[in-house]
């Protein structure tokens, strides 16, 4: 089963450490990495910085294409006016097309602030929960977003963006 993460902390540099307890799990056989990014939001700067892993190298332009689709419309698109209106309308439907809903979006928006990161994965092959246990004492606040993507939504993620 093919899952979508994500992972809040209380610090910019949160995600980046949890991404070495991902990366660990993976070596450990607990999960598979299909791709994951990084969001940090620095105290002061105006908007978050997106890090892009390219775990497959060779699907790395996709994935690229999905990172930047999904987080452009959290976090860069104004949240004001119809043209806004507009984006996130077709920003919502492009990623609800691969198992991630309005709701789940506008929980990252809300949850990411100044001060704070995020990781986000897609896995095959894990424990959801075993995996939270190997962030613990990482500040995860929750997971975030928890979507279990079925084989049809799994097709269409890789369709669409690998």
């Amino acid at each position: 089963m093919t899952t979508f993460t994500a992972w809040k902390f209380d610090s910019p540099e949160g995600a980046r450490r949890a991404e070495t307890a991902l990366k660990g799990a993976q070596s450990d056989g607990l999960v598979k990495i299909l791709d994951h990014a990084i969001v940090e939001w620095p105290e002061g700067a105006s908007k978050p910085d997106l890090h892009h892993s390219n775990e497959d190298k060779w699907r790395g332009t996709g994935w690229g294409a999905f990172w930047g689709l999904l987080f452009g419309g959290i976090f860069f698109v104004p949240l004001l006016g119809a043209a806004a209106g507009a984006a996130i309308g077709g920003i919502s439907k492009a990623v609800s097309a691969v198992g991630i809903d309005d709701a789940q979006l506008e929980t990252i928006r809300q949850q990411i602030t100044p001060g704070t990161s995020l990781l986000c994965a897609v896995t095959t092959d894990g424990d959801v929960d075993r995996l939270g246990e190997r962030f613990h004492g990482f500040g995860t606040h929750s997971t975030l977003v928890a979507t279990n993507l079925t084989d049809a939504e799994r097709s269409a993620l890789l369709e669409t963006f690998g």
